[in-house]
C-alpha cells in the first residue's frame, strides 16, 4: 500500500503542464529508486530482494524490440559468468501495451503484456528475474530508461556507477568494439573507477502509456482502408501456391458458413498487422459459391480485412482442393506458409496455433535488424 501510494506522489510531482510526467535519465552518483514489481514467477520483488549482491545490474529490457532480443543471449552469457562473483541482474520490461501497435511488432512472435513475458523467458531460458512495470510504469519514470536496452549498474551501496548501452553494437553476430557493460563490471569487481559513466542507447522507444497517439491513428487507418474480394480460378490458385513473389506468403482458406474460419479469421488479422511492413502477405481465399461474393466481403469488410481476398470462381470445390494441395483432405479452414520459392514452411487443416504461426513467420523473417536483407 505504501508502494502504490509513493508512486502516486512520484508522479504527480513529477507532472508537466500538459499532465505527462517529467522523464529524466538517472545519472551517475544517484542512489538507485526502490521498486516493488511482479516478477514472471509471480513472486514481487524490490531491492532488498538482491541485497546479497555487491553490484546490481538493472536492464530494461522487452519482448518485442529487435535490439532487444539481440541482445538477450549476451545478458545470459554475462549472468552466467559473473552472478558468482556477486554481480546480480534483474530485467525490467517498461513498455506499456496500450501504447505498443501490432505494426512495431514485426520481428517478434509476441507483445510485451505480462503473458508474453513468461512465455518470452520460457522460451529463452531467462536466468534472472524479469519484472513487469507496464502497468503504472513507476519504476521506469524513475529510473528514466530512453530506449530497450538500457542498462543501470549500481555499486554495493546502490549509488549508480554506469548507464547506457550494453556494447556497442544490436548485431549479435558482430564483435563490439566497446563492451561497456562488461567494462563497467570488470572495474567495479576490481575496484576501479569505470571507464566510462554515460554512454547513449539504442533500441526501441519507451512505450509510455500517454503517447498512444500512432497506435490510435494505425487503428483508425486499418479501420478506414479499402477492402475488396476479387474472382480466382484454377490457373490463379496455382500462381497462388507457387509464389513466385519475393514475399514470404500465409494464404487462409476460409467460408463464411465454418464456423471454425469465422472464430479464427481475426487471429490472421492480427498477424497480418505485425508483419506486413517486411517481406510477407496475408492472403485469405473464401471457398463460398461465387453467389455468395457480397456475403463474404461483407465478412471482411467487418474484419477490417484490407489484406488480399479472394473468392474461387470454379463450380466444383474439388478442383479447388487438388489445386491448393494434394494432401489436403477439403476440410476448412486451411492454413499455408510459403516461402518466395514455393517452399511450404507450415501447413494445416483446421484452426492454427496463432503463436506457432507467429513463430514459424519470425523464424524465416528474422529477430533482428541485421537479419533483414
Amino acid at each position: 500500500m505504501k508502494y502504490i501510494l509513493y508512486s502516486v506522489i512520484f508522479i504527480l510531482c513529477n507532472l508537466d503542464l500538459s499532465g505527462q510526467p517529467e522523464l529524466n535519465t538517472l545519472e551517475p552518483g544517484e542512489k538507485a529508486p526502490d521498486f516493488n514489481l511482479q516478477g514472471i514467477d509471480d513472486k514481487m520483488y524490490s531491492l532488498k530482494d538482491f541485497s546479497n549482491y555487491d553490484i546490481l545490474t538493472v536492464i530494461f529490457t522487452c519482448n518485442h524490440c529487435p535490439s532487444a532480443q539481440a541482445y538477450e543471449d549476451k545478458i545470459i552469457k554475462a549472468v552466467n559468468h559473473y552472478q558468482s562473483q556477486g554481480v546480480g541482474f534483474v530485467a525490467i520490461s517498461p513498455n506499456s501495451p496500450k501504447a505498443l501497435s501490432l505494426s512495431e511488432l514485426g520481428y517478434s512472435d509476441l507483445g510485451d503484456d505480462f503473458e508474453d513475458m513468461k512465455i518470452r523467458a520460457r522460451d529463452k531460458k531467462f536466468n534472472f528475474p524479469y519484472l513487469y512495470d507496464g502497468e503504472s510504469q513507476a519504476t521506469s519514470i524513475a529510473y528514466g530508461p530512453v530506449a530497450t536496452p538500457h542498462i543501470f549498474i549500481f555499486d554495493k551501496n546502490r549509488v549508480l556507477r554506469y548507464t547506457g548501452r550494453i556494447d556497442d553494437t544490436e548485431n549479435p553476430y558482430i564483435e563490439p568494439e566497446q563492451k561497456d557493460m562488461i567494462n563497467a563490471l570488470d572495474a567495479l569487481l576490481q575496484g576501479k573507477p569505470v571507464p566510462v559513466e554515460k554512454t547513449k542507447t539504442f533500441g526501441c522507444s519507451i512505450k509510455w502509456a500517454w503517447k498512444d497517439e500512432w497506435k490510435n491513428k494505425l487503428l483508425k487507418d486499418w479501420a478506414e482502408a479499402a477492402v475488396q474480394i476479387e474472382d480466382i480460378g484454377i490457373e490463379g490458385l496455382q500462381k497462388l501456391i507457387s509464389n513466385n513473389a519475393e514475399k514470404l506468403r500465409l494464404i487462409n482458406f476460409w467460408a463464411t458458413w465454418c464456423g471454425p474460419c469465422i472464430i479464427e479469421f481475426p487471429e490472421f488479422i492480427i498477424i497480418d498487422r505485425m508483419y506486413r511492413g517486411r517481406d510477407f502477405e496475408f492472403i485469405s481465399v473464401s471457398a463460398d459459391k461465387l453467389s455468395k461474393k457480397e456475403k463474404a466481403l461483407s465478412f471482411l469488410r467487418k474484419n477490417e480485412a484490407s489484406n488480399k481476398n479472394y473468392i474461387f470462381s470454379g463450380d466444383n470445390n474439388y478442383d479447388l482442393i487438388e489445386a491448393v494441395d494434394i494432401e489436403w483432405q477439403g476440410a476448412l479452414p486451411y492454413t499455408m506458409l510459403i516461402a518466395p520459392d514455393g517452399e511450404i514452411i507450415f501447413k494445416t487443416q483446421g484452426t492454427i496455433d496463432p503463436l506457432a504461426v507467429k513463430k514459424e513467420i519470425v523464424h524465416y523473417l528474422g529477430r533482428y535488424y541485421a537479419d533483414d536483407k
